[in-house]
Order: structure tokens, then C-alpha cells, then sequence
């Protein structure tokens, strides 16, 4: 943001907004008529190349206007991030209107969202921040150690992980120390660098154990058969003429139906993550392969401690993000209403 003066950026945000409302390249001379600068056509397009020499607009062809590049949109969302956002009125009334179990809240939840904002929304069941209770090495084979990995609240998943060569038992044991020591009562976001250098460490030569111990966890953690994604509004996305090119509308349509993709999205962004604040992905920066041509907006709420879920709003790269963000974080005090309610 620093390479933009104060000019450079409502004309950027007057190309952005233009563009959200109506998805037509923005000339000079519209940009002229919608600022209050009172700059000439003439200024305001020597602007509009500074902005795109710096890859925050493009020209799609030579007689067209400018749009927004995905560098621009994500510096229109930084600012608004930091901007306070409009109030949502009663959402918590539309939300426990028909809503009487924690199934038909978050099915509501996503009607709700895709009829607000007019995008395709996406709602996960909790899922629950695992911590490691207890881990136990058993060597099997000569080559494979199998993996028992207790979490709290008793959930046991067993893991094959195959070695170089066999283990001594006093390895063994000083293995299942080691990793007990340092992993008990963690979740995979607080296995950090410093935790898993200092094991390695002491594992010396069996440092690739210690990898393989990690990696089974990371498995473990990602393995919930029971997670379900409630969508609403699917057909939204057609609604949008760069998203409704039959291919393109064919492979997000899918990712929507099928849901193993977004299943990974909720999975990986909710592991580790420190805060609970709205969540911009534009573009490129979009981890779902179909979905590069779009921007996904997520929140995470939380049921209790450790106990969490994801709620994503799926929609073009020139949403309006004032309005999506505004209803999500509205939405996240709301549902902490809910449940801070229902858990006393």
C-alpha cells in the first residue's frame, strides 16, 4: 500500500467498485464522473497507467477500460478488513427462526448467507482440534513400526510406518519418550519448529522416525469420515458471466456436489489457525484447483473450546467484499451468541 499515494487509491477503489457493480472494463472518463478529485480524463489516465505499470489493474483488450488484477482486489480487501464494517439487523432472529438442532442452525445459516449476499456459501459440521493424549511405537516387522496415536476423548488411530532397518528395544523406548515428552497435550498447530528440532535432536539417527511420527499425525488429524459440508445457492455462481463458461461452471458445480475439495479446504485452514478473523482468498491464492477463477471468504466459529467450523462464501473475484465481510463477522458474533447461550 505504501507505492500508492492518496489519489492512486480512490481511483483505484472508483475502478474496483465500478467494476463489482456492473463486471464492464472502467474507462477515465466514468472514473471522472464517480470521484470527487477533479482531475481531468487526461490525469486520471495517466494515473490508471501508473496503477497498471505497478500490476494492479489491466487493459483485457487495447480499446477497453481497466479492471482489477488480483493484486488489486487484495489490496481493496486489506483496506477494507481495517475499515469498520455495516451491521447485519436480527440475523440472529432469521437464524434461530428454524433452527431448533445444531444440524438445521447451520443448514439455515448457509440459506441464509446465499440469500444475503447472492453467492454460493458452504457450511462445515465441527470438527474438533485434536490434542495427543498418548503415542505408542511397536515394531511389527523388522522394517515397520506400527503407530498407535490416542487422542483426547479416547479417539485411537493406528498407523503403519515402515523403517530402514530395525530397532533395539532401548531405541524403541527411548523413541516413545522422546516423542511422548515432547508431542503430549498438543494439537497440530502447536507442534511448531522449535518442539520438532528439539525432537529430532534427541532422536539423533532416528531423526526420519520423528518425520514419519509427524507425518502420521497430520493423517490422523485429517481422517473425519464424519464431516459434512452444507451448501446453498450453488447455482448463484451462473449468475456471473466469467464463471458461467460451460466448462468453469461444470468443474465448480462439481467441487460443490462432490465436496472432497472443500473437505480439505476446512481441514488444512482450521488446523493451527491462531485466530478466528475473516480469511480472503483471491484468485491464484484460492486452494481449490476449480476454483482459481473465483474468491472464497471464510470464518471459522466455534461451538467451544476446541471445538470449531468453517462458513465460506464462494463468489467472483468482483464480489462485494464490503457486504460479504460485513455478514460474515456480523454472523460470527451472532453464532458466539448462540452457543455461548446453549453451553451455560
Amino acid at each position: 500500500m505504501h507505492e500508492l499515494d492518496e489519489r492512486k487509491l480512490k481511483i483505484l477503489q472508483a475502478i474496483i467498485r465500478n467494476y463489482l457493480e456492473t463486471g464492464e472494463p472502467v474507462g477515465s472518463r466514468t472514473i471522472s464522473k464517480l470521484t470527487d478529485l477533479n482531475l481531468s480524463s487526461a490525469t486520471i489516465r495517466n494515473e490508471m497507467a501508473d496503477l497498471e505499470e505497478l500490476g494492479y489493474i489491466f487493459q483485457p483488450h487495447t480499446s477497453a477500460g481497466r479492471i482489477p488484477t488480483d493484486k488489486g482486489y487484495r489490496l481493496y480487501v486489506d483496506m477494507l478488513l481495517k475499515d469498520k464494517v455495516q451491521e447485519v439487523e436480527e440475523m440472529k432472529g432469521l437464524i434461530l427462526e428454524k433452527a431448533d438442532r445444531l444440524e438445521s442452525l447451520l443448514q439455515q445459516v448457509a440459506r441464509l448467507l446465499a440469500v444475503n449476499t447472492q453467492y454460493t456459501t458452504m457450511v462445515s459440521t465441527p470438527q474438533y482440534r485434536k490434542k495427543v493424549k498418548f503415542i505408542q511405537l511397536t515394531e511389527v516387522e523388522d522394517n515397520q513400526l506400527l503407530t498407535v496415536i490416542v487422542f483426547e476423548g479416547n479417539i485411537v488411530k493406528n498407523k503403519i510406518i515402515r523403517i530402514s532397518s530395525s530397532l533395539s528395544k532401548e531405541n524403541l523406548l527411548k523413541l516413545n519418550i522422546i516423542i511422548n515428552t515432547f508431542l503430549q497435550g498438543l494439537d497440530l498447530g502447536e507442534i511448531t519448529l522449535p518442539v520438532i528440532t528439539q525432537m529430532k535432536d534427541q532422536a539423533g539417527d532416528y531423526r526420519s522416525v520423528v518425520n514419519d511420527v509427524l507425518e502420521a499425525i497430520m493423517q490422523a488429524v485429517n481422517e473425519d469420515d464424519d464431516i459434512e459440508i452444507y451448501t446453498s445457492g450453488t447455482t448463484n455462481i451462473l449468475r456471473y458471466p466469467e464463471l458461467s463458461d460451460r466448462d468453469k461452471a461444470r468443474d465448480i458445480l462439481y467441487t460443490l456436489e462432490e465436496k472432497k475439495a472443500l473437505t480439505e479446504l476446512i481441514q488444512d485452514r482450521i488446523e493451527g489457525e491462531d485466530d478466528r478473523g475473516i480469511k480472503v482468498y483471491i484468485g491464484d491464492e484460492t486452494p481449490v484447483e476449480s476454483m482459481k477463477e473465483c474468491s472464497i471468504v471464510t470464518a471459522t466459529y466455534e461451538i467451544e473450546e476446541g471445538v470449531y467450523g468453517k462458513v465460506g462464501i464462494i463468489g467472483p473475484k468482483r464480489m462485494d467484499y464490503k457486504k460479504v465481510v460485513g455478514t460474515l463477522q456480523t454472523l460470527m458474533q451472532q453464532l458466539d451468541e448462540i452457543f455461548k447461550k446453549n453451553n451455560k
